[in-house]
């Protein structure tokens, strides 16, 4: 086995145990990592989002237990996005286009995780029934496309938008992005899929890291630990993704 191997079977946890532990998947990283690694395109965009959807699974049923879950949101939410994503999984986008336009939409959610917008605890705009929906479509329309859950884009917009919690946010983000995973993969599966022997292994070991991540951020992290992690993985992946 080379050292890269072995570099990669320790990347891919750490990055799930980051991403799990402020309720995302990290499909994003996976996306990097793999392409880093020099996976073929043709399996890193399904090998990414098999593993995000473990990892948010395990994410959301320990943050699901830490809090009370928003219902109704949720449902506003998902309506249309999980048929959006299966859409944009049926789009494949040249390889430095989607990770540019990733790239750029996490700096405005790392800027505001970094406290130069301050966030309010009460409820900045008022929810009205067609928000959500417009919301879901559009971020599971980008995670089809880019090959993400979406939970990236969503957890700030709605701690911005002082719809929820912190914690109320990553078991909806965490849920969110388990369904436009599992949908982004279908959608994705229109394409000739291939999958290395590899990628076996490093099932377990990422499922594990995300575990641990995700009971340590809904069990002994506080909220303000979970803000600066979540503006740390974002910060690190907006910077990977512009640069290439």
């Amino acid at each position: 086995m080379e050292l890269w191997d072995w570099f990669l079977y320790f990347l891919m946890p750490f990055a799930a145990f980051m991403y799990a532990s402020v309720g995302h998947g990290g499909a994003s990283s996976y996306l990097m990592i793999l392409a880093l690694m020099g996976f073929a395109p043709e399996e890193i965009r399904p090998s990414a989002l098999i593993l995000n959807m473990f990892v948010s699974m395990i994410s959301f049923l320990n943050y699901r237990k830490a809090g009370v879950f928003p219902t109704k949101l949720f449902l506003s939410l998902t309506i249309f996005s999980i048929p959006a994503a299966y859409f944009g999984g049926t789009i494949l986008l040249e390889t430095g286009i989607y990770k540019q336009i990733l790239g750029v939409l996490l700096l405005f959610p790392v800027l505001r995780f970094a406290g130069v917008f301050p966030m309010s605890e009460s409820p900045k705009v008022a929810q009205k029934w067609w928000m959500a929906p417009i919301l879901g479509f559009g971020i599971g329309l980008l995670s089809g496309m880019i090959g993400i859950g979406g939970g990236i884009i969503l957890s700030p917009i709605i701690l911005m938008l002082g719809w929820a919690g912190v914690k109320e946010t990553a078991a909806l983000s965490a849920l969110f992005i388990f369904l436009n995973s599992v949908a982004g993969f279908l959608g994705a599966s229109v394409f000739h899929i291939e999958f290395s022997t590899q990628l076996w292994i490093l099932l377990p070991l990422t499922v594990a890291g995300g575990a641990l991540g995700a009971f340590l951020g809904a069990k002994m992290f506080s909220p303000r630990v979970l803000k600066y992690l979540l503006a740390f993985v974002l910060a690190f992946a907006a910077v990977k993704l512009i640069l290439g």
